[in-house]
């Protein structure tokens, strides 16, 4: 969200107000995870999510959000690459988590900083879920 939006002034927002709020979101075509993930979150409400702007990457969507055209759901992730462009607050209410993956080449070089990246992703996966990680097709 931006600096002047009401929910600003809280330390976290709640899944019923969220509800209320247009929201800047991916396009479905491009991102359909994405919005299976809005409609499984909102679904705990019986509500449908307010899309009020979809976008095509995560640069046009941290735009449309500076712009004030409503808030956005997103990973921490985004807080590297927006830096101090939007402001950001934990969702509460929900029970709903957010999957990562990863995706490499079986065969090829990866830097030692990307295979203990790798490791680091697989060890907080495991004691999350105990899912065993499956290779990738190069």
């Amino acid at each position: 969200m931006t600096a002047t939006h009401p929910f600003a002034r809280l330390k976290s927002v709640s899944l019923d107000k969220l509800a209320a709020e247009p929201l800047v979101g991916f396009r479905r075509k491009d991102y359909p995870e994405y919005n299976r993930s809005l409609e499984r979150l909102f679904a705990s409400l019986h509500a449908k999510p307010r899309i009020a702007v979809e976008c095509d990457s995560a640069s046009s969507l941290i735009t449309e959000v500076e712009a004030g055209r409503g808030v956005a759901l997103s990973s921490t992730i985004f807080k590297l690459v927006a830096a101090n462009r939007l402001l950001y607050r934990p969702l509460t209410g929900t029970t709903e988590v957010a999957s990562v993956g990863i995706a490499r080449a079986i065969r090829g070089d990866v830097t030692p900083a990307g295979e203990r990246f790798c490791e680091i992703l697989r060890k907080i996966s495991n004691g999350a879920t105990e899912a065993k990680p499956r290779p990738a097709r190069s």
